[in-house]
């Protein structure tokens, strides 16, 4: 709204500052304010609110230290984090730019399939909340969407790279001198390419994968496209919603992920740095900065009221909605190969709960008697109850997450 706003000044009345609008970075340190703010204050009265009205999670006893003194505390937080990315968006981002059109639908659509949840299991008090099968349908629908979005809009558009004809000076670091970089062809094409590490061109285009139909592997790609989209967002929302389990550890590990899509999206569509990189270069993707910066002011912000010991829990309203829009960030900016990388809490917090039931299953039918790789799962809950405090667990959690997202990075230079 703002940018628009200071457009108009600027070319009606030639208002003096108005063009810092214009400016990507600019905007994206207001989102990351506005959001720390929202956060704070909105978060305050929320809680409060849902403190009067008695809105307590209920704790199932697993037998795990400083269970019993979560019972009661106020859930469905994670309205302070939808709002504290929405609102900012809507401030400072392009309302006509088709990326932040899509991330805005993500939020609303999975933050109401997780409210839904919280609802029924608050106010109906059905402890399993809304049936898994259809969280499941709201996860594909949105996946849906995404790659539809992805494959048929005709603004979702990549420029490829020429000959290596433009020369840089560089006068920093082991790059110092002269080096070519790549130049990029002014024609946007439409494609389904995606970044893909550790190869030498650093890309993958998914209409190989129907490449055995000649002709029409590019048309016919989405066969194939839709399910692996549909899949990927499936697996980080739940892997959130997993990874959810002890105070600070959901959001504190999505604020970190969130700043490395954050960086990641900017390389992407600032031309100099795509092509430093030799990444793909995707127009218009550096405005999802300025969302991605209301994402990270909003898990910061929320984490103010959640680090232990939590004065709320964002319940699936959050957890679904935070993992959700990971996913379809990366999507977006075609890094959703890198999440296993990036995500790799979220993953192993998935993996961990896969393998326990697997395991448990097998042993049962071939022992009689079902047993265990965990202690407990998820993950997190191995540890604790090997009596590790749960702070102590979030923050070593954190620093896997700071490590995981410093490879990410890397990777755009590992070939």
């Amino acid at each position: 709204m703002f940018y628009y706003l200071f457009h108009f000044l600027r070319e009606r009345y030639n208002i003096p500052g108005a063009n810092v609008f214009n400016y990507i970075t600019f905007r994206a340190v207001l989102a990351l304010l506005v959001s720390l703010v929202i956060s704070a204050l909105f978060g305050k009265r929320l809680i409060a609110a849902l403190r009067r009205k008695q809105v307590g999670e209920s704790i199932r006893d697993l037998g795990l230290h400083g269970q019993k003194e979560k019972e009661g505390t106020p859930t469905m937080g994670g309205l302070i984090i939808v709002a504290a990315i929405i609102i900012p968006t809507l401030l400072f981002a392009k309302f006509d730019n088709v990326y932040i059109v899509l991330m805005l639908i993500t939020t609303v659509w999975l933050g109401a399939v997780g409210f839904l949840d919280d609802y029924i299991k608050v106010f109906k008090k059905d402890k399993t909340g809304l049936s898994g099968k259809f969280k499941i349908i709201g996860q594909v629908g949105i996946g849906i969407i995404v790659a539809c979005t992805m494959y048929f809009n005709k603004h979702v558009v990549i420029r490829e790279q020429v000959e290596k004809t433009q020369e840089i000076a560089m006068i920093t670091g082991q790059d110092a001198g002269i080096t070519q970089l790549p130049k990029f062809a002014k024609e946007e094409t439409r494609s389904l390419k995606t970044t893909l590490p550790f190869v030498k061109d650093n890309q993958f285009d998914y209409s190989w994968l129907t490449s055995f139909l000649g002709t029409h592997s590019r048309k016919l790609a989405w066969i194939l496209f839709i399910p692996i989209i549909i899949i990927i967002i499936t697996a980080i929302s739940n892997g959130a919603n997993i990874t959810d389990g002890i105070d600070g550890l959901a959001a504190g590990t999505s604020s970190i992920i969130g700043a490395t899509l954050m960086i990641l999206a900017y390389v992407s569509g600032n031309t100099f740095f795509a092509g430093y990189l030799h990444i793909l270069f995707i127009p218009n993707a550096g405005e999802l900065v300025v969302f991605m910066s209301a994402f990270v002011g909003a898990c910061v912000g929320f984490l103010w009221f959640n680090s232990y010991p939590a004065q709320v829990f964002m319940g699936d309203t959050g957890s679904l909605a935070l993992g959700g829009i990971i996913a379809v960030f990366a999507i977006a900016i075609r890094k959703e190969l890198l999440l296993p990388i990036l995500c790799g809490v979220f993953l192993i917090e998935n993996l961990s709960v896969v393998l326990q039931v697997g395991y448990f299953k097998y042993t049962k039918k071939k022992y009689g008697e079902g047993r265990r790789i965990f202690l407990m799962a998820p993950l997190h809950h191995h540890f604790q109850k090997k009596s590790l405090h749960e702070a102590k667990i979030v923050s070593r959690f954190w620093i896997i997450g700071i490590m995981l997202a410093l490879i990410t990075i890397a990777t755009l230079k590992l070939r």
